[in-house]
């Protein structure tokens, strides 16, 4: 009998215990953007122009459950942090598509957990970084602080800066 891998959070574990990416959604290619051959070769396809048509025409709902599975938070908590509401949420899952806002702020994220991945040296670490108040954001939390635009700038050079031993 054959088994079939299992997937979690959008990695597939080998029976080698190798794990590599499942998906090859945008979300995907900026969290894990090693992720072997086929991951370069997704990563080198999402142009600039590519990423913002993807944006404009809106993500599909799997990017969202991507970003979810990658930050560990719960559906309430990811609601808030991209702003719209539960019910708005349950509406875009039923439309299978976000909107060109929300895919935005999805990938603000993504970037954001892509970007201490790299940082770190591992998704956990990254995870516990992003959700711990930090000194160099005068106390505030990453995910929190980054819910706009200039936070998540501010979180990307605290992270810059972290890598490369700046103090803060």
């Amino acid at each position: 009998m054959i088994k079939k891998p299992k997937v979690k959070s959008g990695v597939v574990s080998s029976a080698a215990g190798q794990k590599k990416a499942t998906r090859s959604g945008v979300v995907n290619v900026y969290i894990h953007p090693r992720a072997g051959k086929a991951g370069k070769a997704i990563a080198e396809s999402l142009s600039p122009s590519r990423i913002i048509k993807s944006i404009q025409d809106g993500l599909p709902i799997r990017e969202l459950d991507d970003l979810q599975a990658s930050l560990d938070v719960e559906i309430g908590k990811l609601a808030s942090m991209l702003g719209i509401s539960k019910a708005t949420l349950h509406r875009r899952k039923a439309q299978g598509r976000l909107e060109p806002a929300e895919s935005d702020r999805v990938l603000r994220f993504a970037r954001l957990m892509g970007r201490a991945v790299t940082v770190f040296g591992g998704i956990e670490r990254a995870r516990q970084w992003l959700n711990s108040p930090q000194f160099g954001l005068s106390g505030a939390v990453p995910l929190d602080y980054a819910q706009t635009e200039p936070g998540a700038r501010e979180v990307e050079n605290l992270l810059g800066r972290i890598e490369y031993g700046v103090y803060s």
